[in-house]
Parts: C-alpha cells; structure tokens; sequence
C-alpha cells in the first residue's frame, strides 16, 4: 500500500484500501467481540444514545451499556433489549450530572470501547463529567500500568474536551473524536479553514484520531503504513440528518472494541456510513432515510468489504 509524501495529501479511502485493511474475526462468542459503553442519553435525548448503541451491535460488537438519564433508563433497555441500560444521575432539567459514576465502575473496568456524548445536553455538565472520568481513571490507575479502553468523544462532550485539555494525559494516544466542522472550530479555538489541514492539526493537538466530514487524521495506523491522513471517496448529502452522527460514532466505537486500531476503526466506520446512505439515497431518494437505517446497512457493508 502506497504511503503519502506528506501528511496534507491524503490516502483514499476506497474499497480496495478496506479489502486490505480486513477487519478483526468475528471471534467465538460475544465477548471476543468486545463490549462497548456509552454514557450520554439526557432526559429529552435518550434517543441518541439509542442510535450510537444500535450502530455499535451493527458494526459487530458483542455486548453493549448504555448509561442515561435515571428517568429514562428503562424505557431505552426497553427499547433496545439487546442493551443493559444504566441509570446516572441527573439534574431537575434531566441533563446528566458528573456525579454517582461510582454505580457504572464495573462496565467501565470491563469495556473495551467507551463512548461519550450521544445524548449529553449541557456542555458544563458535559465538561464535569469529563473530568470525573478522567480524575477516577488517574486515581484508580495501578502503579507500572497503560492503557484502558478506547475513548470515544461525540457532540458536547468534545466541547467538554478543551475544558478539560489540562488532565487529559490519562485519555491521551487512545482518543478518536468524530466533530463536525463546527465543533472542529470549537477544539481549535478559530474558524475552520481547510478541513483537511485543520483535522490534523486537532489531531496532533489531542494526540487523537479524528474523523470529521469525510477526512481522517491521526498519529498512524498499523497496516496503512505510516498515514496520517485520510479521505472518504463516498457518501451523500442525506447524511445531514438528525442522529446521523450518532451512527457514526456507534459504528466506530463498535469496531473499535472488536480490537481494530483507532485508525482503522475511524477509516472504516466513516466509510462505511457514508456508503450506508449511498445505499439508502439509492432506494429511497436523496432525502428523507432516517439515520436508525443507517446503522441496518452496516452488515451487509462490512460483508461485502471484509470477504
């Protein structure tokens, strides 16, 4: 595979990149597909933590959590009976707090991807929530160890993420953020420019993976050789629906628990939801597919790409 001259032209992301770049066996039973964790789900958005939890079993993973508003928790492990849904605590307004994280400590010990965001509805308590993760990962950390799963971050709690910048340590080299151009403006502090160009540098910045709009950027990728940036060459315009970022960031937490590198999981879950509305635009129009029938298309994908 052909390795860019520079880290601003990027390697693109086509079919024949993926059939090289296979992703993990499906393994022998649930948990060697990994388990994912979502927190997020406030009290008037469960709905988001709903899709990212649907995407993330679609893209393979073997068991999900998804930990929410107290007040709506039964009513999204109803919803989704393949979840095991987590109560959080929650203020008057029913956004969730930073508080009570001691009540999920098992499922955070035991996830192999967790994903912040979906769902979240208050960007101070998004940002104390943030810190509370990050102050019990630093506490709890045994002497001589590294690493901890994957963290993915979506909506407020990437604007949580510059607020927290200064303890970021722990989450630093296992990051993947998936903003869109606006919330890649917040993490740079400026109007986006060239979007490819200002990827990396939120990239490098946060010592991240960072998937936003179709571009790719991160410190490297195992059999990609050396890039550092990426483009999907698919995709259409029905993306720009409600929750469809929700999707992506389940299908790329999904694959990242089934033991792909950060890289390769944004590489393929970009593309793959991408081509998922490729598809839908296909049999239904442009305009009009919901974002819960992007996450239905990701098998057959996965099937067609991995095979």
């Amino acid at each position: 595979m052909s390795t860019p001259s520079d880290s601003t032209t990027p390697t693109l992301v086509t079919p024949s990149l993926l059939r090289d770049w296979p992703l993990p066996a499906p393994g022998d039973d649930k948990y060697s597909r990994g388990a994912v964790l979502v927190i997020g789900g406030a009290r008037v958005t469960p709905g988001a933590a709903l899709l990212a939890g649907i995407s993330a079993l679609r893209a393979g993973a073997g068991k999900i959590t998804l930990a929410v508003a107290e007040s709506v928790a039964v009513q999204v492990g109803v919803a989704l009976p393949e979840c095991g849904a987590l109560g959080l605590p929650e203020n008057a307004g029913g956004s969730v707090t930073g508080e009570g994280l001691d009540r999920i400590s098992s499922y955070l010990e035991r996830a192999d991807a967790m994903l912040i965001g979906p769902g979240l509805d208050d960007l101070e308590l998004a940002e104390s929530l943030l810190r509370t993760l990050l102050e019990r990962e630093e506490s709890h950390a045994a002497p001589g160890t590294e690493g901890g799963p994957a963290v993915v971050l979506d909506a407020f709690a990437l604007g949580g993420l510059v607020k927290v910048e200064d303890v970021l340590e722990p989450w630093r080299g296992r990051l993947i953020l998936t903003p869109n151009p606006t919330e890649t403006g917040i993490l740079l502090g400026r109007d986006v420019g060239d979007l490819g160009a200002d990827v990396a540098e939120v990239a490098r910045r946060f010592d991240a993976v960072v998937s936003c709009q179709g571009y790719i950027a991160g410190p490297g990728a195992e059999t990609a050789d050396d890039s550092t940036l990426w483009k999907i060459t698919t995709g259409y315009g029905g993306l720009g629906t409600s929750g469809s970022g929700d999707v992506l960031a389940g299908a790329i937490a999904g694959l990242r628990a089934r033991g792909t590198s950060d890289a390769q999981a944004a590489c393929w879950g970009t593309h793959l939801h991408a081509a998922a509305a490729d598809r839908l635009a296909s049999k239904l129009g442009p305009l009009g597919f919901l974002a819960r029938e992007l996450a239905d298309e990701l098998p057959a994908l996965m099937l067609e790409l991995n095979t």
